[in-house]
């Protein structure tokens, strides 16, 4: 069984509260299956725009960068996603090192 996006969102916001990542969503999809994005601001003018990709050989899930550099350019990544997608999330954090936590358990899967 699936976690609705809704909950997924969720418990992601709140693991990056807990290591003082801020984030917030700024496109709302739909609450039981749509597609996340996760912009990761570096505050510097650049960014970073990743997806969750499906593997078909192996059937693993992983998250790869959509789009990368000027933030500008990334924001058009992204809005370009959303025009084709409207049940698209767009989560935004904004953190000097460009954490995320995608790589850790619960995230990278």
């Amino acid at each position: 069984m699936r976690l609705s996006t809704d909950f997924w969102v969720h418990a992601y916001l709140a693991r990056l509260r807990l290591a003082d990542i801020p984030a917030f969503v700024t496109a709302h999809g739909d609450d039981t299956g749509g597609a996340v994005l996760i912009k990761v601001n570096t505050l510097d003018g650049k960014a970073r725009l990743f997806q969750r990709s499906f593997d078909l050989m192996t059937g693993e899930r992983a998250w790869v960068v959509l789009a990368e550099g000027d933030e500008a350019e990334v924001d058009a990544s992204s809005r370009r996603q959303q025009e084709f997608d409207p049940d698209l999330w767009v989560i935004e954090l904004e953190d000097r090192q460009g954490r995320h936590l995608l790589e850790e358990d619960g995230f990278r899967d």
